[in-house]
């Protein structure tokens, strides 16, 4: 089933980003801790300072990687829609969506399918819509074709 696809892709994004900035926070650190006191004075406290804002910023974003994985832990890729919410995978006018999380465009089976998280603008403009219904999204109508 193409939603269980698009769920699992979705999975290895949150999990690939979430190895990437577990993997910058140790090479932060490990430079933090491999800086050594110089003869220049201040360049020591400066490569630490720079070594653990990289680190702080690699958190941040290890947090955000983390709440993609809670949030696609809210959606059963197995349960059917009627109308946009998230879990749905919506076919319009301007493309096929999946409401989950937002991770950008993923193909499956040779077809493009934009993942996006109900917050987006073009989910939030096709929420609750369901087949046949229409929809204004960036000054354009949008069909809602089908909804899975």
């Amino acid at each position: 089933m193409i939603k269980q696809d698009l769920y699992a892709a979705c999975q290895q994004y949150a999990e690939a980003r979430m190895a990437t900035c577990q993997a910058a926070i140790n090479a932060a650190q490990e430079s933090a801790n491999s800086e050594t006191k110089s003869s220049a004075g201040d360049k020591y406290e400066t490569g630490r300072a720079m070594a653990q804002n990289e680190r702080d910023r690699n958190l941040v974003q290890l947090a955000e990687a983390r709440k993609l994985l809670g949030e696609l832990a809210r959606i059963d890729p197995a349960k059917p829609c009627d109308s946009v919410h998230p879990g749905a995978l919506v076919t319009t006018s301007m493309g096929r969506f999946y409401i989950c999380i937002s991770a950008g465009k993923l193909a499956v089976d040779g077809t493009d399918y934009f993942a996006v998280s109900a917050a987006a603008p073009v989910a939030a403009a096709l929420s609750g819509k369901r087949a046949g219904e229409q929809a204004s999204f960036n000054g354009k109508t949008v069909r809602v074709e089908a909804v899975e």
